[in-house]
């Protein structure tokens, strides 16, 4: 009767917690959303805020000048007054104090405007600051929401060291969380953009239609058509990141040749790719994984060796796949456990799972080579 307590219990005190920490979320995300609402509300503000110091700049030198030519008027009046009337000297006095007063006014305001102009990118600075703290502990919370409601009993089929699966489960919450910021950051700084952009064009080219400028608004329309392609582009890159079309339309290899293509041109490296074999369509359940591995392979090779020349080489054989990613990098010891090393866990766990073999051979400063052997027949399609 206690145990059932007891569970009870406990299971009341995890429900507790997780509700906490969902609602420290929600907290976390109205602070964050309020900043950025307030920090684009100040850009805007700033802009204002510029172009008026900058007027007040312009009026202030024209008025200055004026106000010296106006001095020495008054100079001149007052050295020859027995030949100036008392209205015309009190006329020219009253003038350039005017312009005094006026220059004073303008030159406060300009001081006034130039402080609050400071004190706003101060806020900017804060407010960044802010966003940022928000975003990366939005991000840990998430990984702590995720890791109490997740279930591990794969991740821990597969390692088995009991602090090791628990390194390995949060690292793997936290790559797919910070994946995800990623996407949403390039779908907001990217194709959100751009359509506040085509919106705020076509808000402009109906005025201008009904200014009656038509060549302007064709004008603005074929511009339209442009940031239209462009953004339809960058949706494109991004969903062929999540997974490739090409994958489940064209097959492996020719996947491969545009990723290689894609990612050499984009880190402005070299990667050559050898196809050995027969080319042809396998199960789409070893397309993934393979495509998958060597995805996580040049990303290695391009994020951590550092290299300037990468090998992929692919060989569909009668009863074997073999993928091979070789690197002239800086190389590694393989003897050592590196904290980042989750990533080839996740390569190995993959290939065991295909009831295959991966091999890494890795040399300071000499490179790194990653093997990959799976049994495959035509009979597995």
């Amino acid at each position: 009767m206690s145990k059932k307590f007891g569970d009870n219990a406990l299971d009341h005190i995890i429900d507790e917690m997780i509700d906490v920490v969902i609602y420290s979320k929600d907290e976390i995300f109205d602070i964050s959303e309020w900043a950025r609402s307030e920090y684009e509300r100040l850009q805007l503000e700033l802009k204002e805020i510029k172009k008026k110091v900058i007027q007040y700049i312009e009026n202030g030198d024209q008025l200055e000048v004026k106000f010296r030519f106006s001095k020495q008027r008054l100079a001149e009046v007052s050295k020859l007054f027995d030949r100036y009337s008392e209205d015309e000297i009190r006329q020219v006095y009253e003038i350039t104090h005017g312009m005094q007063t006026k220059l004073t006014i303008i030159r406060k305001e300009e001081k006034d405007l130039r402080e609050k102009r400071d004190d706003i990118e101060r806020r900017l600075v804060q407010l960044a600051s802010t966003m940022e703290r928000a975003e990366r502990l939005a991000s840990k919370i998430t990984v702590v929401l995720n890791y109490l409601q997740e279930d591990f009993k794969q991740v821990n089929e597969v390692i088995e060291d009991a602090k090791e699966k628990q390194k390995f489960g949060l690292k793997i919450i936290e790559a797919q969380e910070e994946e995800r910021r990623k996407i949403s950051r390039e779908i907001h700084d990217g194709p959100a953009q751009s359509l506040a952009n085509i919106l705020l064009r076509s808000e402009l080219i109906e005025k201008i239609y009904l200014q009656g400028d038509v060549s302007k608004a064709m004008d603005e329309i074929k511009s339209i058509r442009g940031m239209i392609r462009s953004s339809l582009v960058e949706v494109r890159r991004i969903i062929y990141d999540l997974r490739p079309m090409a994958l489940d339309d064209l097959g492996l290899v020719p996947t491969i040749k545009k990723y290689i293509s894609n990612v050499g041109e984009y880190n402005n490296i070299q990667i050559d790719f050898v196809m050995m074999g027969t080319e042809k369509r396998l199960n789409p359940k070893y397309e993934i994984a393979f495509f998958r591995l060597m995805q996580e392979a040049l990303q290695n090779a391009i994020k951590h060796a550092e290299a300037s020349v990468i090998q992929v080489k692919l060989e569909i054989g009668t009863n074997y796949l073999t993928l091979m990613v070789k690197d002239d990098g800086k190389g590694f010891n393989t003897e050592l456990k590196k904290e980042q090393s989750f990533g080839l866990i996740g390569m190995k766990e993959r290939v065991e799972n295909l009831q295959g073999e991966l091999s890494i051979q890795s040399e300071i400063g000499k490179g790194t080579v990653i093997t990959i052997r799976v049994p495959y027949n035509d009979s597995v399609l």
